[in-house]
């Protein structure tokens, strides 16, 4: 996903510097005009407006704090965007540590997949402060069209998390319903074409889907992945005294597509390891 983001700035005609911890992962950025830089903290150094996008908390707090660190290159007025989906507690921390560098962060992570993103139609949720929202907020839009300021630091990955509890819960209801039909006598197929042409075909249902017909070669977002967000989720509502009963669900069902081996998988996959559990062979 960043490196498609950094593809849409390319192409809107910024100049990008970048830094990946495996260099070959962005040589095709490099081909396209992206600026290598060796660290985080020279992508700092050259740069305006900082973006990074990491898979979770630690990965951030190592490229924010770590040797050659965002940290260490961020001047005064610099506005850091992260666009990772992390714990809010650690977000609001690392605001801290920003702001005693005399720069400013913003949570700003994004709803939707690289389909959403390559269409144009992804949108972002922002947190921190307004003043600084309102300096980068042609550089977001530049990424994805729909773009809110939700609150003060750590108020946007609170609401991606609440989103996506809901994309995980959605995709185990919709393969129930395949299931039971299935189980039936319908035809898999079939079932999945009335489901996705039903009212519960949301935008997410409508491109997953088809996963449980035949998955993508390559996760779009994983089971791993998507676990790391629902556990977010229950320890944000622990702290928050709400009760989470179909996150709950939806997580044990991740869990065990992880011990089916299905790790690495769209959590799509969760599909599967239920076909499993309902006696059908996994296609």
């Amino acid at each position: 996903m960043g490196g498609r983001i950094a593809k849409r700035l390319l192409d809107a005609g910024y100049q990008v510097c970048g830094y990946n911890r495996t260099i070959e992962k962005a040589a095709w950025l490099e081909e396209l005009g992206l600026l290598r830089c060796l660290s985080p903290a020279e992508v700092a150094e050259r740069s305006d407006v900082v973006l990074s996008m990491v898979t979770n908390t630690a990965a951030l707090e190592a490229v924010m704090e770590g040797e050659g660190g965002l940290l260490d290159g961020l001047q005064p007025g610099q506005v850091h965007v992260d666009m990772s989906t992390v714990s809010p507690e650690a977000s609001r921390r690392m605001a801290e540590r920003v702001a005693q560098r005399g720069a400013s962060m913003l949570d700003a992570p994004v709803s939707g997949s690289v389909v959403t993103l390559e269409r144009g139609s992804l949108s972002i949720m922002v947190g921190g402060d307004a003043e600084a929202f309102e300096r980068v907020e042609p550089v977001l839009r530049a990424i994805g069209p729909v773009v809110t300021h939700v609150g003060g630091n750590g108020q946007a990955v609170l609401m991606k998390i609440a989103i996506n509890l809901s994309l995980a819960v959605q995709m185990l209801a919709f393969s129930e319903g395949v299931l039971i039909a299935e189980k039936g006598g319908i035809e898999r197929a079939k079932a999945v074409e009335v489901l996705l042409n039903s009212v519960v075909a949301s935008p997410m249902v409508k491109y997953r889907g088809p996963f449980v017909i035949s998955m993508p070669d390559e996760a779009w977002f994983d089971v791993d992945m998507m676990q790391k967000d629902l556990l977010l989720a229950l320890e944000a509502a622990r702290g928050f005294d709400v009760p989470m009963p179909t996150t709950a669900a939806a997580n044990e069902m991740l869990t065990a597509a992880r011990g089916m081996g299905m790790a690495r998988r769209d959590f799509a996959t969760v599909f599967h390891a239920l076909a499993r559990m309902a006696g059908l062979d996994e296609p």
